[in-house]
């Protein structure tokens, strides 16, 4: 067959027209490398994600937080880089994103001053999102160079000095948020109305809509002169005191922990240590803020068990030597009488395979529940250990079964009916006996949704990485089908002992994640490859085959096709049933009749029902 040149030249000429667009987009695969080389990923999101083997058209536009222009161009239209865990300083590498129009680097641990050419750096962005991270120094003035700006939020970090007047002059602007830092001085004049919880928590901030700020008579000059000298006095007795605090340093490491950026939001609650904890239990007895605070150590970061897009979860050892659990939560979008109202529901849920919520406390803007203590951890580490222990496969099993057990009593018994939204091998946890519960179930209604199109599934409400259904990111709508989804990657975690977003076992020319891989060897017929290599030849074969088999029935793209929780426990049931572990209670389940009204029949255990 002879080669078609009008064709070739053609494409030729493409390339010539398009190769300097083609250079730059080169840039903001350079950006994204910078990036990924200036901060530390303890969470390894972008170890995994980020991967810059692959040198077609467009293939950074599936990484995790990359929006692009175009799916088939290396353009970078926003950075969605919320709760990844990321620590160290402002990327300076982001000025090579050339078309860069939104940065969300929120709940992250970033330290250090902003860039005083940061104009330079991202000049078309529309919205920049810093809140919750810990930068300090000043807010630089050339941010009221970003034109197209239409929204700042820089809430809860440690920036210090004055909002810069410059920013009025920014015509595109909406709306900013400065709360919880250090800042002074006088309110600028903004164009338009903005609430006083946008100021709110800096010490030093006056005017509009705050408290008026003070006038500069002549009384306030001679206020100023004494202040100085009195100032001058403070100083030195500074100094001596930075000198002993440096003798002294050794010996108050706790103390200094507490003190850290990060944890200044525990100072912040120590004028409210009086304030009760709700308990839903009458076997626990009374509580207050302070208690949780001894029993945390001031919530220090040695007593962290667990941390997820929900919040933090710190260990608390009571008086008496027993543990829970304690979440601090993130940005809750409810009022208190919301907060409290959803609680009560929350508190009311019990089931054997279910975390009980033991009780709340609400102080101020914090948000905290407890929790009764799971002491051995999470499915996700148990999973992936670090010291190369595996679980055997009847645990695996059993684990399963349990699990499957409280989402479906979540999806058919519980009224009202929960959607968990955010099902994870980390929201697994397992108690003494290794009886699994699920935790976090709930608590996805109680967070702000995410202020993106593309990326809510991947960012915001709908979970971690690599656990979310495909469908979320076209609907941005919460269902049962999209749990059985979470859930299925989940099962595939528990039979291959492979990551969900990055597969060692897989060649090397495989850059896609868990389910791709799944998906890929399930149409070539080779299942059995995807297998954990220590458990095959013992005896569970067939066990495993099953349930990798039910695994992928529910990871199928179209959510009508995936069975449901009830379906799914069901036959995890059937598989473990020479095991015996199902409890010997039974329960209620709800199937149609052949004249359409509802049957009761007994068939399962833990009162779930059916009605799908």
């Amino acid at each position: 067959m002879g080669i078609r040149w009008p064709a070739v030249l053609l494409q030729i000429v493409v390339w010539s027209l398009f190769n300097g667009r083609y250079n730059a987009s080169q840039l903001d695969v350079e950006c994204l490398k910078s990036i990924k080389q200036s901060v530390k990923d303890p969470n390894g999101i972008l170890k995994y994600s980020w991967n810059f083997e692959n040198h077609s058209e467009g293939f950074i536009c599936g990484f995790n937080g990359v929006d692009c222009w175009h799916i088939a161009e290396n353009k970078v239209l926003s950075l969605r880089l919320s709760n990844f865990g990321l620590e160290g300083q402002f990327p300076p590498g982001l000025e090579n994103c050339t078309s860069l129009t939104g940065l969300d680097l929120s709940n992250n641990r970033l330290n250090g001053p902003l860039p005083s050419d940061i104009s330079k750096m991202i000049p078309f962005v529309t919205n920049i999102d810093l809140s919750y991270n810990n930068f300090t120094g000043e807010i630089p003035v050339s941010l009221s160079n970003c034109s197209y700006l239409n929204a700042i939020n820089l809430q809860h970090n440690g920036f210090t000095g004055a909002v810069p007047w410059q920013l009025t002059s920014l015509g595109r602007l909406t709306n900013i948020n400065v709360a919880d830092n250090q800042l002074s001085g006088p309110i600028p004049a903004f164009k338009f109305s903005i609430g006083s919880a946008n100021f709110a928590n800096n010490p030093g901030l006056c005017g509009v809509p705050l408290q008026p700020c003070k006038g500069h008579g002549k009384k306030d000059k001679i206020g100023v002169v004494i202040g100085a000298a009195v100032a001058g006095v403070v100083v030195a007795i500074l100094v001596v005191a930075v000198i002993v605090f440096v003798c002294l340093r050794r010996v108050s490491v706790k103390k200094k922990e507490r003190d850290l950026p990060e944890n200044k939001w525990v100072r912040n609650l120590k004028v409210l240590k009086g304030v009760k904890v709700s308990m839903f239990e009458n076997s626990i007895s009374k509580m207050k803020l302070s208690d949780l605070m001894a029993a945390t150590d001031d919530f220090s970061k040695d007593n962290i068990i667990g941390t997820g897009r929900t919040g933090t979860s710190y260990k608390a050892k009571l008086p008496d030597g027993s543990f829970l659990a304690v979440r601090r939560l993130q940005n809750s979008q409810h009022s208190e009488s919301q907060f409290e109202a959803e609680m009560a529901t929350l508190g009311s849920v019990r089931n054997r395979n279910l975390v009980p919520l033991l009780g709340f406390c609400i102080a101020k803007k914090e948000r905290l529940l407890v929790y009764k203590h799971m002491p051995k951890g999470n499915l996700y580490n148990l999973l992936h250990p670090t010291d190369g222990k595996l679980l055997d496969w009847s645990l695996r099993l059993r684990i399963a079964i349990g699990a499957a057990k409280g989402l479906a009593w979540l999806h058919h018994t519980c009224n009202p009916r929960i959607l968990h939204r955010n099902v994870s091998s980390k929201c697994i946890l397992l108690d003494y006996d290794y009886e699994p519960k699920i935790s976090d179930f709930g608590l996805a209604r109680l967070m702000n949704p995410v202020d993106t199109h593309l990326s809510t599934s991947v960012n915001g409400e709908f979970g971690d990485l690599g656990y979310v259904a495909p469908e979320y990111g076209r609907t941005l709508v919460a269902t049962t089908k999209g749990d059985v989804y979470s859930f299925g990657v989940v099962l595939l975690e528990l039979v291959t002992c492979e990551r969900p977003t990055h597969v060692l076992n897989a060649p090397g020319s495989f850059k896609g994640s868990l389910v791709e891989w799944i998906t890929y060897l399930s149409t070539n017929s080779l299942l059995q490859d995807a297998i954990d290599k220590s458990l095959i030849g013992k005896g569970y074969d067939s066990e495993l085959l099953q349930v990798l088999k039910i695994a992928v029935s529910c990871v199928l793209s179209a959510p009508k096709e995936r069975p449901t929780m009830f379906e799914v426990y069901q036959l995890l049931r059937a598989v473990g049933e020479k095991y015996h572990f199902s409890a010997d209670n039974d329960l209620l389940v709800q199937v149609p009749s052949p004249e359409g009204d509802l049957d009761e029949l007994i068939v399962a255990t833990d009162g779930v029902k059916t009605d799908e």
